[in-house]
């Protein structure tokens, strides 16, 4: 089979390996359709903080189901499903708790383990997910929507809520999404126009262009000078974390999406002095995947709007080397396996 292998920094190619043989309790799929996550551009251009090389990227996916055995879900072969791609020890204190997406020796793939770009793979059948109907192309879009979705759970967001999403990548826009599903008022953040617009098709109450627009004069103009009541960082900049801290009122929360490798510095004062709630986030839960689907099978959302473009796996470096070159006319990128 063709897999897809990024070497080290700056180098992928595509190469020659073994079908692989399921294990027990595990599946054969033929993966459909995957996504190129900004973890996995980050992975190509060595910004990913967790990455170890070399490395096949990918976990947002679809696949079809080639092997099964019998199992409590009843799925068989010739089903369409996508996967949750964390895996977790079971022991940590984490797990123990419940909180499997952030498992201390968590294992996603694509970054410390072996990912999706490969035109088979073998998966454990407890972590496999019904499609519930939806097209592959929809299935290969739920992971990244199950982030942000997770995240927006973090804080306990109202209809009365004024939310500014700073970022309006894919991750940002599945943000603002899953914010006007809470009823909250969302508001969008960005220096590209083009994205912005998108944001607007998603339903965002209003757009900022911080290219020509003082972000702190438009919380001004929005809020009374209130500030935001949740502002959610979708970058991964240390300067849109500051911004964040500047625009949320007081008494506001701040989640954090974006993974970034600089350091920030700031007097942390600021947060007591308007004691601020800032919560990280990290990967999704199954139930998560789930709702999603459930929600996207229902209509009441149509992902497909986000993918700007689909290449074939040959032209997968092409496909890579346009989004580190992004100039924002790209959302989301698919690779038909």
């Amino acid at each position: 089979m063709k897999t897809v292998l990024i070497e080290k920094p700056g180098e992928i190619k595509i190469t020659e390996a073994p079908i692989p043989v399921p294990g027990e309790k595990e599946a054969l799929l033929k993966v459909r359709y995957c996504g190129i996550c900004g973890a996995d551009v980050a992975s190509y251009t060595g910004n990913q903080p967790f990455t170890s090389y070399p490395r096949i990227p990918g976990h947002e996916f679809s696949a079809e189901i080639v092997e099964i055995g019998e199992n409590p879900q009843g799925l068989k072969a010739g089903d369409v499903v996508t996967a949750n791609p964390y895996f977790n020890c079971g022991s940590c204190y984490s797990c123990e708790r419940g909180f499997v997406n952030c498992c201390t020796d968590n294992q996603t793939m694509g970054v410390q383990r072996d990912g999706s770009f490969s035109e088979y793979i073998t998966m454990p059948v407890e972590r496999l997910i019904p499609g519930m109907g939806l097209s592959a192309k929809e299935l290969a879009l739920i992971e990244p929507f199950s982030i942000s979705y997770h995240a927006l759970s973090r804080a306990n967001i109202q209809p009365t809520d004024k939310v500014l999403v700073v970022g309006a990548g894919p991750i940002g826009l599945f943000a603002l999404i899953s914010a006007k599903m809470r009823g909250a008022t969302v508001y969008v953040s960005d220096t590209l126009e083009g994205r912005l617009e998108t944001a607007l098709e998603y339903g965002a109450d209003g757009v900022i262009n911080v290219a020509n627009k003082d972000l702190m004069e438009a919380m001004e103009e929005i809020t009374g000078g209130k500030g935001f009541d949740v502002c959610v960082e979708a970058c991964g900049l240390s300067q849109t974390f500051l911004n964040c801290i500047d625009a949320v009122c007081f008494a506001g929360s701040i989640i954090l999406i974006g993974n970034g490798k600089k350091e920030t510095t700031f007097l942390h004062s600021i947060l007591l002095k308007k004691e601020l709630n800032v919560y990280g986030s990290r990967n999704s839960y199954t139930k998560d995947f789930k709702a999603l689907i459930q929600l996207v099978a229902q209509g009441r959302v149509d992902v497909l709007k986000m993918v700007s473009k689909v290449y074939p796996l040959e032209e997968v470096k092409e496909a890579f080397d346009a989004l580190v070159n992004n100039d924002g006319s790209l959302k989301k990128v698919l690779i038909e396996m």
